[in-house]
């Protein structure tokens, strides 16, 4: 899924906001892996601080220690990208030097460029990054999601009116009959991806 960075940013902080922080990383990873210097220092930074809250949560206080004292070297300097990386700083040094003032609270939400987006906040394309990620961490069908969330962006680059892809994908991020959404959608991945082999090949 090709999308800008300032998207895959987006996304990643409105699923790291809705306490998804191990599904949140997944948004940052591939401009991370393409990135280097200070970009690739930011996001590692990002990253370990998404680890590092996964950990709080799972009570592994040596492992969210370590990321804590590794992200803080990170993002020290780092270009913020329009995170307000402040109380993220805060929260690390806490939880790198006083573990039991961050265990068993959430970590701060991340706020982007004045904002702390949420999941029904998302539009295209950052929508289509999280709700594949959004599903795997809640145990729905990521597959159906992924490929809906692909058919979407392509709608919608096609200037396609009333595509159920883009609708079902936000209503997914929404929250509400998760399970009906899903079920619809992959109704509609179905039929799609049948239409598509019925005319595979007839030009070659």
């Amino acid at each position: 899924m090709d999308v800008p960075l300032a998207d895959r940013l987006r996304a990643g902080v409105a699923v790291f906001n809705a306490g998804h922080y191990h599904a949140a990383h997944d948004a940052w990873e591939p401009p991370y892996r393409d990135a280097d210097g200070p970009a690739r220092d930011f996001l590692q930074g990002l990253i370990q601080y998404a680890a590092a809250a996964h950990h709080v949560t799972t009570g592994n206080r040596e492992g969210a220690q370590g990321l804590a004292d590794s992200a803080l070297g990170y993002l020290d300097g780092a270009d913020d990208r329009g995170i307000d990386l402040a109380p993220v700083r805060a929260w690390l040094r806490d939880c790198r030097d006083d573990y039991p003032a961050v265990a068993g609270e959430r970590p701060p939400a991340l706020a982007l460029d004045g904002e702390t987006p949420d999941l029904p906040d998302l539009r295209y394309p950052a929508a289509a990054v999280a709700a594949p990620l959004v599903a795997e961490a809640t145990g729905y069908d990521a597959g159906a999601l992924r490929a809906g969330a692909e058919y979407a962006l392509a709608d919608l680059a096609d200037e396609e009116v009333g595509s159920p892809f883009v609708t079902l994908v936000l209503d997914f991020l929404a929250g509400e009959r998760r399970g009906v959404i899903v079920t619809r959608l992959s109704q509609h991945v179905d039929r799609r991806r049948s239409r598509e082999d019925d005319v595979k090949g007839l030009f070659d």
